[in-house]
């Protein structure tokens, strides 16, 4: 098999393949009379089928077959030996499409990987994020677990912000009550801003027994279409008013939260240390996205279409599997266009290549110890942290995920060391609203 290779642009590659007719004819009748032994025909034994008849039969099938697989192999040898790196599939033609079956020559057209040259690092500006916990975020937090186990007292009182309200109310448009409008026993945290303003004030300051009607404006986007820009009036009773109360901090709130003994100070001690995980966890993300938004500047290169193209479908698959996950019927719904994603791709595939060109110039590949470490500060979240790394260390697809990780850590303390870095101090309410 002879083969000749053209460069028609900057990544696009032709190459031109020839096979021996005289080996495909042999291999396809070697395949021939490896079927014959096996195949039944109706007035044959098992075995005793004439390689003739099977010739009739699959001679085209196994021709093209054997066909194929020459030409695979003789692509795969040529790109071997002109030491090619092919980016995507090939599309492989006859060169000359009128000889049909009996074709001999054929036209590979390709991309290739291009040579990506980084540059200084220590010309980017990087911005990298900080942030701590303090007392008064370990006490807020706390707060959030106790409001989590309210108890709730009724009161004989005007409901005030922070109570919660019971309530039976039935809506109506223009004197007719219309779908879910109406409901019964129906709780509500005064102040929290769960339901419509209008709606919310009609209720604040009324105590239990109270009926009161009151006019709800509903805004021109809300979701139900029948209700956009229309006003309601609604007709509520309140059934009753419950006041919040809080557990105390103590051993019994302590043990409810896991802690066996119900030690309040190893309880705070506790729940420092996950703060501390998450806040790390945090700013770590946000450093990483600051870093892999910069390090695309590291090289000008030239993508392959078809790395974009394929990166593309992946993207546009993924989104249609999010939908039928959230029970949309595909059927029913617009199509996905795969061409929407083609900036994102574009950007993914651009990272990625540079990414990979760092890891293999610096020597950053995952190493054991650090893949065993990013497990194990996994596992120490849950209850039986040797089962979690056992789990993890079962399944080479696991091992991968934590190993793609440590690798774009290591791609992030790298550019860390080497770029011009920006420090960030971000409030601990800020970093856990994502606002900063």
């Amino acid at each position: 098999m002879a083969s000749q290779l053209e460069t028609t642009g900057t990544l696009e590659r032709r190459l031109t393949l020839s096979v021996n007719p005289a080996d495909i004819s042999s291999k396809v009748q070697e395949r021939l009379r490896s079927m014959a032994k096996t195949t039944r025909m109706p007035g044959f034994r098992p075995g005793k089928v004439p390689v003739r008849l099977i010739e009739q039969s699959y001679g085209p099938q196994v021709h093209s077959e054997v066909l194929g697989e020459a030409i695979s192999r003789a692509f795969s040898d040529a790109v071997q030996a002109e030491n090619l790196r092919v980016a995507g599939q090939p599309e492989i033609a006859p060169k000359d499409e009128s000889q049909g079956p009996n074709a001999t020559e054929f036209v590979a057209t390709f991309e290739v990987y291009p040579d990506v040259k980084l540059g200084d690092p220590a010309t980017l500006e990087v911005d990298r994020y900080n942030a701590s916990v303090d007392d008064k975020a370990l006490e807020a937090t706390i707060d959030v677990l106790r409001k989590q186990r309210t108890r709730w007292k009724a009161v004989d009182r005007a409901g005030e912000k922070g109570d919660r309200a019971t309530i039976d109310f039935v809506g109506k448009l223009d004197g007719e009550a219309f779908p879910g409008g109406s409901a019964e026993g129906f709780p509500m945290v005064l102040g929290e801003g769960r339901m419509l303003p209008d709606f919310e004030a009609g209720v604040l300051g009324k105590k239990a027994g109270e009926t009161v009607t009151f006019d709800v404006k509903f805004p021109d986007d809300y979701n139900a279409e029948h209700l956009a820009g229309k006003t309601a009036q609604f007709e509520v009773k309140i059934q009753k008013v419950e006041a919040p109360e809080l557990p105390e901090v103590d051993a019994d709130f302590a043990r409810q939260m896991g802690q066996e003994d119900g030690d309040v100070e190893k309880f705070r001690a506790d729940v420092r240390t996950n703060l501390e995980r998450e806040v790390r966890q945090r700013v770590q993300s946000r450093t990483k996205s600051s870093v892999m938004d910069k390090i695309v500047g590291l090289a000008d290169i030239e993508l392959p279409k078809a790395l974009v193209a394929q990166e593309a479908e992946s993207l546009a698959a993924r989104m249609r599997e999010d939908l039928q996950a959230r029970g949309v019927d595909l059927r029913k719904a617009p199509p996905v266009p795969t061409d929407a994603f083609t900036e994102q791709a574009t950007r993914r595939v651009r990272l990625g290549l540079i990414v990979s060109e760092v890891v293999r110039e610096n020597a950053l590949q995952a190493k054991p110890e650090q893949i065993r470490k990013q497990i194990e500060e996994f596992a120490s979240t849950y209850e039986n942290p040797a089962e979690v790394i056992r789990w993890y260390f079962s399944d080479r697809d696991r091992l991968a995920e934590v190993e793609a990780l440590v690798v774009e850590q290591n791609v992030v303390d790298w550019l860390l060391s080497k770029a011009k870095v920006t420090d960030h101090e971000v409030s601990f309410d800020e970093l856990m609203k994502g606002l900063a």
